[in-house]
């Protein structure tokens, strides 16, 4: 029989999720609102760009879309381009599953569809400390897909109204929480030796062929430094 104070347990959860992840989603206003009046600007209507963000859920990548966005639309370059971009969220989403013991089968790739930048970071550091449960997930996916929805809808309601609103430096809130973020796990074994190479391989191959498999390169350099060093470690001993 359930125990009494799990519903408390979940709800107590679902709000810590919501709670944990609401200054992200309030950073993410200008570049959501960006991101819309972008959209506006390139010919798609606040509900295209509404069901394009349901969609695809993926800042970075929708970016790189409506940069590419052209009449006719070149599906492939636009297809191949975000792929690349999104290649991070396959390492994210292996890195995370092993922590996904208490989610149910059939639900875990729901789960995995909400996984952006901010929530893997968030879930990797819950996890550390304790279970990482269904219900905590649940908050920090809920809130920050609803104001990717919202901010990127309100932008292409706005369209060409909103300005740039990096000439304010509003362009840089996402990256400061991010790297807020990244020095939670300075602690871990290893961090400086993936972050440096992450970096070092994103840096490197910007520097040939700016673009999106700058962001491909610097994960797979990342993951790369995370699974060679214990092997180094062990071949010491």
């Amino acid at each position: 029989m359930p125990s009494p104070s799990r519903p408390a347990n979940r709800s107590s959860d679902l709000a810590s999720g919501a709670l944990a992840i609401l200054p992200i989603a309030g950073a993410a206003i200008p570049f959501g609102v960006l991101w819309g009046a972008l959209a506006a600007q390139k010919g798609l209507s606040p509900l295209e760009a509404l069901m394009m963000s349901a969609v695809v859920l993926a800042g970075a990548s929708q970016f790189v879309a409506i940069d590419l966005w052209a009449h006719p639309i070149p599906i492939a370059t636009v297809v191949v381009a975000t792929f690349l971009v999104n290649t991070r969220h396959i390492l994210m989403g292996t890195s995370l599953l092993p922590k996904m013991d208490a989610f149910p089968k059939r639900w875990k790739p729901v789960a995995l569809f909400f996984l952006v930048d901010e929530v893997w970071a968030l879930a990797e550091k819950r996890a550390r400390e304790g279970p990482l449960t269904p219900a905590y997930y649940a908050g920090m996916a809920a809130v920050i897909s609803s104001a990717w929805l919202a901010w990127t809808t309100l932008g292409a309601l706005l369209g060409a109204g909103v300005g740039d609103p990096t000439r304010y430096g509003f362009d840089f809130a996402f990256t400061a929480l991010f790297i807020g973020l990244l020095m939670s796990f300075r602690a871990t074994p290893g961090f400086v030796t993936v972050v440096v190479a992450a970096a070092a391989g994103s840096t490197l191959v910007h520097l040939v062929a700016p673009g999106p498999l700058a962001i491909a390169a610097g994960a797979v350099a990342g993951v790369a430094a995370a699974t060679l060093r214990p092997m180094k470690r062990e071949q010491q001993l």
